[in-house]
């Protein structure tokens, strides 16, 4: 039987509405008793077709959460335990084994065909591969505008533009992964020929961007100012709107103009600098639509969210504070509140009361004698990623000269978001104090033979850390059998976002630097490429983009590259980046290493800040060398979609 494409381009249209949680469960999209019979009526009034296009938010998985542990860190920044974590995606990735995507269920791309359901609330239906399935229910809804005969104009207007955003977002998200695919833009009858070529991936973003562009002049700034978002005051924060729209257009033409859709796929673009060749053209056109996406931010609900902190460690927020840097990817005692601070700009449903509890929030600890209870499963930092993404306060890369970087003393002075993201030696790990037999715990031993490490324990590969590192970015370290901040007292909330207000002026900064260099400015945004890196370290109080790398377009394209690692650390997008930018295959991006050192004299790390303590040796150690051609720039399709038709073949080498 012919499976995805099939069952889903060439299905018929299951139930019209289905309201995505509570942030956006709203009277006005609840549907009609009779739309799911009534075609005339399930699209005649704003009330019945908005509750046929819920269904598309509904289909967005969780890429955190949509089975209990998964993985989503596939690049050179992520390592996970040996024992429990070897079996998922990120070690299979390692490995070269690609094809792994479609045979677990432990990530956002795949899930067994039998528990997929889009029109389930329950977030271990959903995966990428409802795609197809949504792209036809939106060209569905664009066929059927005509119907909406009951409605006013801002009603027709603000169907249409989710219509055409999701059809681009659905095509979008696939082409990332697999390279360019059929663009479908209309209904394809159940019984008719699907014979659509596969388009490039300049040839698809270029229709994605149309469709994006539409969506923009469709799409609010800000719902809560509509009159149908008045209706749901405060309630709207899950919408699509402008910005939105614009961010996914840059987006998909900024992809569209780097190397790998630029060049094609190719060994050796580190060394014959076919790294930094993107097509210019395209570049512009990206730098237009995210600068007018920035400029768009007035008026839109979304902004930078703060980084003040009256303690770093352990993410507490300065009173003055208005919004909340951590509050982007959790948050504690505000009754499960969703999160995003005012940064998150791309979300999909509300999470499950409690439900970070059952799996995410026990991933990033150590599991030393159960100190974080539950799975055996942790996700953690590489030494190689932390020392080249987390630069020096004074924003220069470890390894530059004039950075200061002192290896007798890694820890001090570093960018302040490797305070806030990463746990390290010394780290004061349970704030309560723990009983006897885990007294030793309390602070982590993370120096070569420490209590959490492997070397000269082997017991600590399974549950210590492999890499001299935990992660607590998007899981604070309170999560822990002592703090218990993963409880039901803690109110733990977990949610990765899509996009955010920093990835716009990233994707910005990176599309100026493409197309004219670090003084590239798009008409429609009154920053340049070096004004958008700077604004985010200005956020966070990192130094400036040096002047030495403003005039030099390659380096100042490593500054970028290098601040959108820090920045959008372990959120799921460093696979995409060293593919894009024909990294994946080169060295040092194919390694994964352990941060190797001794602690000196008797430093007490109850008293003391752990980042002025002294240490000897550093060093890395490699654990793993990726062997990596030029096929592991896309994965594979699924054998049984590749036999659809002729055109649609499978992706080279595999």
């Amino acid at each position: 039987m012919k499976k995805v494409i099939y069952q889903y381009i060439m299905m018929g249209v299951a139930a019209l509405s289905l309201s995505f949680g509570a942030t956006s469960c709203t009277d006005y999209l609840d549907k009609t008793a009779d739309s799911d019979v009534n075609p005339e009526m399930a699209f005649m009034n704003f009330q019945n077709f908005q509750g046929f296009v819920e269904e598309a938010y509904n289909c967005i998985p969780n890429k955190e959460s949509n089975f209990w542990c998964c993985t989503f860190n596939w690049g050179e920044d992520e390592l996970m335990n040996t024992g429990g974590g070897d079996s998922h995606v990120t070690a299979h990735f390692d490995l070269g084994d690609y094809r792994n995507w479609y045979g677990n269920d432990q990530s956002y791309l795949h899930r067994t065909a039998s528990s997929l359901n889009p029109t389930s609330t329950d977030k271990f239906a959903h995966s990428l591969e409802h795609a197809w399935y949504v792209i036809r229910k939106m060209n569905l809804g664009l066929e059927s505008l005509e119907k909406m005969t009951n409605a006013t104009q801002e009603e027709r207007n603000l169907i249409k533009g989710q219509l055409l955003f999701f059809r681009a977002w659905w095509h979008l998200e696939q082409m990332i992964y697999f390279g360019g695919l059929p663009y479908v833009d209309h209904v394809i009858a159940a019984d008719g020929p699907f014979d659509l070529p596969r388009l490039s991936f300049q040839e698809c973003a270029a229709k994605a961007a149309e469709d994006f562009r539409a969506a923009a002049d469709l799409l609010p700034d800000n719902w809560d100012n509509t009159t149908v978002g008045k209706r749901t005051l405060g309630k709207n924060d899950l919408r699509i709107t402008k910005v939105c729209a614009l961010g996914y257009m840059g987006k998909a033409l900024l992809w569209a103009a780097s190397p790998l859709n630029e060049l094609g796929a190719q060994v050796g673009a580190s060394k014959n600098g076919n790294t930094y060749k993107y097509n210019t053209q395209l570049a512009a056109q990206a730098a237009d639509a995210l600068g007018e996406a920035i400029s768009a931010l007035d008026k839109s609900p979304y902004g930078l969210a703060e980084y003040k902190y009256s303690n770093i460690y352990d993410h507490e927020a300065d009173k003055s504070s208005n919004s909340n840097y951590s509050d982007i990817f959790r948050t504690t005692g505000q009754s499960w509140k969703m999160p995003g601070s005012i940064e998150a700009i791309m979300r999909g449903p509300m999470p499950d009361i409690n439900g970070s509890n059952w799996n995410f929030a026990k991933l990033w600890g150590p599991k030393v004698n159960n100190l974080v209870e539950h799975d055996a499963i942790i996700h953690m930092p590489t030494a190689n990623y932390i020392n080249y993404a987390y630069g020096m306060e004074n924003g220069l890369a470890l390894d530059d000269p004039e950075s200061g970087f002192d290896p007798t003393h890694p820890f001090k002075n570093r960018d302040p978001r490797f305070y806030h993201d990463i746990m390290f030696d010394g780290f004061k790990f349970l704030n309560t104090t723990p009983g006897a037999a885990d007294a030793g715990f309390q602070y982590l031993e993370m120096f070569t033979g420490g209590n959490m490490v492997p070397t000269g324990n082997p017991a600590r590969s399974a549950d210590g850390s492999r890499t001299g590192y935990f992660c607590q970015k998007l899981v604070p370290h309170q999560c822990n059998k002592y703090d218990g901040m993963y409880n039901w007292g803690g109110s733990l909330q977990t949610y990765l976002p899509y996009m955010r207000v920093a990835d716009i002026y990233l994707m910005y900064a990176e599309a100026c630097a493409a197309a004219g260099g670090a003084t590239y400015k798009s008409t429609r945004c009154n920053l340049n490429g070096a004004d958008a890196i700077n604004t985010l370290r200005d956020r966070v109080g990192a130094g400036h983009v040096a002047q030495k790398f403003l005039g030099d377009h390659n380096k100042f394209m490593d500054e970028v590259r290098r601040e959108r690692a820090c920045e959008l650390a372990f959120e799921g997008f460093r696979w995409n980046d060293l593919q894009r930018w024909l990294l994946l295959t080169e060295a040092p991006y194919n390694i994964k290493t352990r941060q190797e050192f001794k602690r000196v004299g008797d430093f007490d790390y109850s008293k003391n800040d752990p980042r002025d303590a002294e240490v000897t040796g550093w060093s890395e150690t490699v654990i793993v060398e990726r062997a990596f051609g030029t096929k592991h720039y896309l994965l594979p399709l699924k054998e049984s979609e590749v036999y659809l038709y002729d055109a649609y073949r499978q992706n080279p080498g595999w």
